[in-house]
């Protein structure tokens, strides 16, 4: 596994959904948006799935993974290369669904004080309606990608 910086915890952290790419049986790349519901330093990040469909169905069949988060706002991202393993419904921790909830309530927060900003009227919150998790995928980090271009990265001091 790959140690994970605290610049990459405290940006994935932030991030209100990371894209996840699978392979399918034929090789080709299945992409989907989920939630990051933990990250360990160590390089372990935990993701929630709402439903058993293309990413089950390719994580089953082959364990290859990578997570991609990017903000367009500071022009950096990152995508994270590895292996992953499904963790049955009845298996995940409390804590894991606890923070899977917690995101569910700051996504629909955030929605509503846009709207409000915003001089929107809206009762549309897509996420108050999102199922239980079906499974956890838990993946090993083996890579890490900086997707920030080279010209604008910090240079240490």
């Amino acid at each position: 596994m790959k140690t994970l910086s605290d610049t990459i915890v405290n940006f994935l952290e932030k991030q209100s959904f990371s894209i996840v790419s699978t392979l399918d049986a034929e090789g080709s790349i299945h992409c989907a948006a989920k939630s990051i519901v933990g990250i360990e330093k160590k390089g372990k990040i935990f993701l929630v799935d709402l439903y058993k469909a293309g990413t089950f169905r390719n994580l089953k069949a082959n364990p290859t993974i990578s997570i991609t988060s990017v903000d367009e706002h500071l022009f950096m991202g990152y995508t994270l290369q590895g292996r992953a393993k499904i963790v049955d419904r009845d298996k995940i921790e409390n804590h894991i669904i606890k923070a899977w909830e917690e995101r569910v309530i700051q996504r629909i927060s955030k929605r509503v004080i846009k709207s409000i900003k915003d001089y929107r009227k809206s009762g549309h919150h897509p996420e108050a309606k999102f199922p239980h998790p079906e499974y956890l995928i838990v993946v090993d980090v083996e890579n890490i990608v900086d997707l920030t271009p080279s010209h604008l990265k910090k240079i240490p001091l």
